[in-house]
This record gives structure tokens, C-alpha cells and sequence, in this order.
């Protein structure tokens, strides 16, 4: 199995913690000398730069949320002048002001890296045709994936996202061996492969990475079972760098973090204290080599667990598990947490069943209504009525089985819920309007 950088990607541990203690150490002295907000809080804490010693010494510092990059938007946490950005990114964001992210020439050497650590997990090489389905623009997706991809030498197929039939043809005409999109347009490329007549058997595909948005080990089989490929999860976030903080090797047992640009911790969300190896908390990312924007201890709000046991691919690095689900994308529905990934997991289990659903949440005379809506597969939709009362009834068992809610489950036709070219949009929450 091929490896990147095999310098930093199989440091010893004890060596790796050296490296990290020095590059923390020239960040905090970065962000309190360059940053006002920065050198504000860390004077606020009675910290100085001297404080810190090693990399055990990040529990001194404080934390950084999005909305202290929305209240300092748009430029307020830089480190450097703006005459050394070089690239500027932000994220769409549902609510308020974008957060804007801002990268120096080493800081896109950075990228590129990270990304080319990435692509050679996924077992690609300079031989292959990287098709690149994510978005290009202020969205981190595409330029992250095609610097990364031009790093290791492939030939890059720079389409971005939508145009279904055009992003067919290429990868029939031009013999795409590697996908690069979110997991949902994976399954949507799948039934369009499906549906247009090409053969699998005319298509060079051999694995995918996916990312972007949270997806299921249950997703994940189905999408390798359509598409007949190995499919890689890759996790990153555009305030952190984008696409390329972490991502799986071909043995798929956890996303490989690269420790020596993000360091990581699992904190308890509520006390905000360190949680022991092996706990599931939220991921808190240190970039400790970022120049335009880099961040003290970010809290991503991504739900996971971290391991430090050496893979079986060679690679000593931190391992994260898939995402669970966003803190702030969790659910509280009549008092019980819920997770769009719970609802997938049961859906994904239940051959009846198309991986296409919406949830809504409303509130009617001041109580939570959850409803699921979700289509069902074309055979057992032209069954019976009785047939598909059946299907719903076993459904909401599962369901109520699964989360402990009462769920009220619409079976709906084949292709009724719309199909997303970009991150899915599964939950509608009426209750914010």
C-alpha cells in the first residue's frame, strides 16, 4: 500500500508530539502578536506565549467557535497582511454572515499536501483520472481535491458538481478511475449509470472519496454495491483548511488525521473538559502550521472518537470513527437526542426501502411532530396496499426501536423526493420559522 509522506505519516508517537510541541508553540506566538482577538483572550486567561511548552500544554488555551469567526468577519482573525493571501474561500452557511477562510502560498502547499496524502489512501497514483464532481468556487471542495490530485501527478477531470449526463460521459469517454463527490451524489450518479444504458463493465471506476456530508456504514455499502468500487471517507472543514484534515486508508478502519498540520482532541461538549482516549465527544482541531487563518483549539461540533493504535497500513496518526453527527445538527425531539444518521442506519437496513428520505419536524399545539418521508423501491410500490402497510408498520417498529420515538413514516413513489447534486438537504426543522 502506497504512503504519501511516509516521514510524517509513520513518525513514532513520541517524536510526532516534539514536532507538535514546536509548531504550537510558533502558532500561539502568531495569533498573540498578529491577532488582536487572540491575544485578547489569552490575556484575558493570563497566558502569554511563554506559557506554552509542549503540546500538553493546549488544555491552557482557549477555545474558538464559528461565531467568533462570524463576529470578526470578515477578516479580523487573519495572522498575516492581506498582501499574503493568495486565495480566499468561505462557506455558505445557513444563517448569518459567511466564515471566510484566507490562504497564504504555504498554506495552499499545505492543502495540496494533505490532499495528495488523501488521494494516495484511496490507492490513487499518478496513472489515474481523478474526477472531480464537488463544487469549485468559494465552496473548499473542488480546488482542495484538484490541487491534491495535480500534486500526485493524476490527470485531473475538473467538472464540479451537477450536469449528471455531462459528468457520464466523461467518466465513460475519459476512463475515470477515482470519484471525487458527496456520498449522496454518489448514489445519485449510480442510478443515473443505471438509467442512461452505459454498462458497468464499460466504466473504469475503482474507488471513490467521499465527503462533505455525514454518511452511513450502511450508505457506504450501498454505494460500493452499485458502483462497484471502494469507497473512501474523507472528513475536513473549510475554517481548519477544507477537504484533506483527515481521511481513510483502503483498510477503512477509522480516518487517518494528519496530526502534523491539525491536532486533535475529544472534548466533553457541555464541561468542555478533555475526554479520555477512546470517548466519543466533539472534535476540537489545533492547525499548528496555518498562516492566514490559523485557529486555537476550534470546535467543529462533529460528534466522534479519536484512536492512536498503529494501523495495519503503517500509518501511526491519529484515527477518527465516522462521524455520529453534528452536536448542532442534533435533534431534540419530545426531550430525546436524534440523529439523521440513526434514521439512515434503519433505512439502509430494509431492502424495501430507497436511500432517499426527508425528515420534517413541526411543533402542533406545542408538541414536536416528526414525520419521515421515504421512498419506497419501484417492485414493492406497485404491490398491494396491504403490502405497503406492511412495509410502513415494520418501518416504525424499527424505527421506535432504534431511537425510542414514535415516528409517523409517508411512503412515497420512486424519484418523488428531490435529488441532490451537492450536500443533501435531509432535515427541514418547521419549528425555527
Amino acid at each position: 500500500m502506497e504512503i504519501w509522506n511516509r516521514h510524517f505519516e509513520c513518525m513514532n508517537r513520541d517524536n510526532l508530539k516534539q514536532v507538535q510541541g514546536e509548531r504550537l508553540r510558533e502558532t500561539v506566538e502568531r495569533v498573540y502578536f498578529n491577532v488582536p482577538y487572540y491575544r485578547h483572550k489569552m490575556q484575558e486567561a493570563g497566558l502569554a506565549p511563554e506559557s506554552i511548552h509542549t503540546i500538553d500544554d493546549i488544555t491552557k488555551l482557549p477555545f474558538t467557535t464559528k461565531i467568533d469567526l462570524r463576529d470578526n468577519y470578515p477578516f479580523g482573525l487573519f495572522a498575516v497582511p492581506m498582501s499574503e493571501i493568495v486565495r480566499l474561500h468561505a462557506s455558505s452557511g445557513t444563517t448569518g454572515k459567511p466564515t471566510v477562510v484566507g490562504y497564504t502560498r504555504n498554506d495552499i502547499s499545505t492543502w495540496s499536501e494533505v490532499m495528495a496524502r488523501t488521494l494516495t489512501s484511496a490507492g490513487a497514483n499518478r496513472n489515474d483520472f481523478i474526477q472531480i464532481a464537488y463544487g469549485y468556487g468559494l465552496f473548499t471542495g473542488g480546488l482542495g481535491l484538484h490541487y491534491g490530485g495535480e500534486k500526485i501527478g493524476a490527470s485531473v477531470i475538473p467538472v464540479s458538481g451537477g450536469n449528471t449526463s455531462r459528468q457520464l460521459q466523461l467518466m465513460h469517454d475519459f476512463g475515470t478511475t477515482i470519484l471525487a463527490c458527496t456520498p449522496s451524489y454518489a448514489l445519485f450518479l449510480a442510478e443515473a449509470i443505471n438509467e442512461s444504458g452505459i454498462k458497468r463493465e464499460e466504466l473504469k471506476l475503482k474507488a471513490g472519496v467521499f465527503g462533505a456530508e455525514p454518511w452511513t456504514e450502511n450508505m457506504r455499502r450501498e454505494i460500493e454495491q452499485k458502483l462497484k468500487i471502494k469507497a473512501i471517507d474523507i472528513y475536513g472543514l473549510s475554517e481548519v483548511i477544507g477537504p484533506g484534515v483527515a481521511s481513510e486508508c483502503m483498510y477503512q478502519e477509522g480516518l487517518h488525521v494528519s496530526e502534523d498540520h491539525f491536532y486533535p482532541e475529544i472534548i466533553d461538549p457541555e464541561t468542555l473538559q478533555v475526554l479520555p482516549e477512546g470517548s466519543i465527544g466533539e472534535l476540537v482541531f489545533t492547525t499548528i502550521t496555518k498562516e492566514g487563518l490559523p485557529l486555537i483549539r476550534y470546535r467543529t461540533r462533529d460528534l466522534t472518537r479519536l484512536t492512536y493504535e498503529k494501523c495495519r497500513c503503517g500509518r501511526t496518526m491519529a484515527r477518527m470513527e465516522k462521524c455520529l453527527g453534528r452536536s448542532d445538527d442534533m435533534l431534540i425531539i419530545r426531550g430525546v437526542n436524534l440523529f439523521p444518521s440513526q434514521i439512515e442506519t434503519v433505512l439502509l437496513e430494509m431492502k424495501e426501502i430507497k436511500p432517499h428520505y426527508r425528515i420534517i419536524v413541526d411543533r402542533v399545539n406545542n408538541l414536536d411532530t416528526l414525520e419521515l418521508q421515504v421512498e419506497v423501491e419501484e417492485e414493492f410500490f406497485q404491490d398491494k396496499i396491504s403490502q405497503l402497510q406492511s412495509i410502513r408498520a415494520k418501518l416504525q417498529d424499527n424505527l421506535e426501536s432504534a431511537t425510542g420515538l414514535g415516528i409517523r413514516v409517508t411512503l412515497v413513489e420512486p424519484k418523488t423526493i428531490e435529488r441532490s447534486e451537492g450536500k443533501s438537504q435531509r432535515v427541514i426543522d418547521k419549528r425555527k420559522y
